[in-house]
């Protein structure tokens, strides 16, 4: 867990910034088709990582998103805990991943979820919410089967 020292405003402001981000028309279009994404094999989350997959710019831009806010946790430029407290949505993207975690690094990028494995291991809140996500997440696998 992480022992960074009590949140800032500053680290506040920044979490509120990257809040309001997301809330951009574009952005809101991919994170609603990311969001919808359900893969069940390690081949799916390939798949969605090249160029001329339907859904590759929406997956693109929220996982980059994501990824960029959780390295500025990594990295010490925001409070981890406080970020983590208000980005649950990267940690379920990661989670759809993590099952093929490794087979995704192979294919694509050796550092592809880096900071949000991070987040997820390395915060108390990240701790706390992966069970849950995770269960969620089988949970609509199971529905969708």
């Amino acid at each position: 867990m992480t022992d960074a020292p009590t949140p800032t405003p500053a680290d506040a402001d920044l979490v509120l910034k990257l809040y309001e981000l997301r809330r951009e028309e574009v952005m809101r279009a991919s994170r609603s088709t990311v969001l919808q994404w359900l893969p069940k094999s390690a081949e799916e989350c390939v798949a969605i990582t090249r160029w001329d997959h339907p859904d590759n710019a929406a997956y693109r831009q929220v996982s980059s998103y994501f990824e960029m806010a959780f390295g500025f946790a990594r990295h010490g430029a925001v409070h981890p805990e406080l970020l983590a407290e208000g980005c649950g949505e990267g940690l379920f993207l990661f989670a759809k991943v993590r099952p093929w975690l490794a087979q995704v690094r192979e294919a694509t990028r050796t550092d592809a979820f880096r900071s949000a494995e991070w987040v997820a291991e390395n915060t108390a809140r990240g701790q706390e919410l992966m069970p849950a996500i995770e269960a969620r997440i089988a949970s609509l696998r199971d529905a969708s089967a």
